[in-house]
């Protein structure tokens, strides 16, 4: 199986910006995409930003223009740069990977943005 370890949430006053780390360990071959999902109290969960091997990107409307997803070559890394960040932006992140048999998922880390 694949492990998924997020790091760098916290709290940011709105329009500032943070970076999110997920870190891939285990049986990480043949990840297709990497991506970064939120789910904010008494929403469901909604993608926020996908990438594939190949590089190609796919974003949420609501983030479009102000967050930036990259990843390793090697797909063992995926990041989140979050730039002009508003109150609406809180919610729990929640790394994915996929292969072709299953997907993966980190425990989550926490983005507050208030002032």
């Amino acid at each position: 199986q694949v492990q998924l370890v997020e790091s760098g949430g916290g709290l940011v006053q709105p329009g500032g910006s943070l970076r999110l780390s997920c870190a891939a360990s285990g049986s990480t071959s043949m990840i297709n995409s990497m991506g970064w999902y939120r789910q904010a109290p008494g929403k469901e969960r909604e993608l926020v930003a996908v990438i594939h091997v190949s590089g190609n990107t796919r974003y949420a409307d609501s983030v479009k223009g102000r967050f930036t997803i990259s990843r390793e070559k090697l797909m063992n890394a995926v990041y989140l740069r979050m730039n002009s960040v508003r109150p609406e932006d809180t919610a729990v992140y929640y790394c994915n990977a996929r292969q072709a048999w299953g997907e993966h998922w980190g425990q989550g880390t926490q983005v507050t943005v208030s002032t």
